[in-house]
């Protein structure tokens, strides 16, 4: 088979996906009795890809998942004109818990609630792990059995990155109004995680006194997990 077949089966297949494609499933496209290329061959042809994209408004991204054909982060203020709704903004209270469980993980809620100083909420949980961007890995080993999160590849594939290893370090982390700006830019139909009001924001700062007398219970409930010590070591989770 022609290189360029090649190349133009796999541009195909990128666009007609609307997933990320990995080397493994690439190699599925190309059936018993076909020409059958080499994986050096396959990766060949992405470089190219790669390459002819580095002018134009879309790009060839290697994420968690495999490789796909995103636009371009600085194409999102025209892109984004083709959604007349403009995407809810991730509040301060969603990023800050997504970014602790990233770069802590494994992390309890209760480890969470110690480093930002008020209870987090129920929903923001709920909001990271029905997005699948984070999932229970294990329980910590103290009373109560508190659940511990980590992130997942989906986590890793909305933020363009192919592993843990790739997050920035904290002290190149911006502001999280940079952050939301960036993240304006979403896929078709995918609908941005329910907003914190600004009265729920309050409940939790005033729950933050009985987030700080429930650690000091002995029986801790399993989904709070207060009673943790938030210096134990981490380990990334992939």
């Amino acid at each position: 088979m022609n290189p360029d077949i090649v190349r133009k089966v796999i541009e195909a297949a990128l666009l007609a996906s609307g997933k990320p494609l990995s080397i493994d499933k690439l190699m599925h496209l190309f059936a018993e009795g076909d020409f059958q290329p080499e994986k050096d061959d396959l990766r060949k042809a992405l470089t190219e890809i790669s390459e002819d994209c580095a002018n134009r408004g879309i790009e060839l991204k290697e994420i968690a998942s495999g490789f796909r054909l995103q636009v371009r982060e600085d194409m999102a203020p025209w892109v984004s004109r083709l959604w007349e709704e403009k995407p809810q903004r991730y509040t301060r209270a969603l990023l800050e818990t997504l970014a602790l469980i990233a770069y802590r993980q494994p992390a309890t809620r209760g480890e969470i609630e110690n480093v930002r100083g008020v209870a987090v909420s129920s929903n923001i949980i709920k909001t990271l792990t029905e997005r699948e961007w984070i999932k229970v890995v294990g329980h910590r080993d103290v009373p109560g059995k508190p659940s511990m999160y980590g992130t997942t590849k989906e986590f890793l594939d909305y933020f363009n990155l192919k592993s843990l290893d790739e997050l920035p370090s904290l002290a190149e982390l911006r502001d999280f109004e940079t952050i939301n700006a960036e993240l304006d830019l979403q896929l078709p139909g995918l609908e941005m995680p329910e907003q914190e009001s600004p009265e729920q924001e309050a409940i939790d700062s005033e729950n933050t006194e009985t987030a700080e007398v429930t650690q000091d219970a002995e029986a801790v409930d399993a989904d709070t997990g207060d009673d943790v010590n938030v210096d134990e070591p981490a380990e990334k989770v992939n």
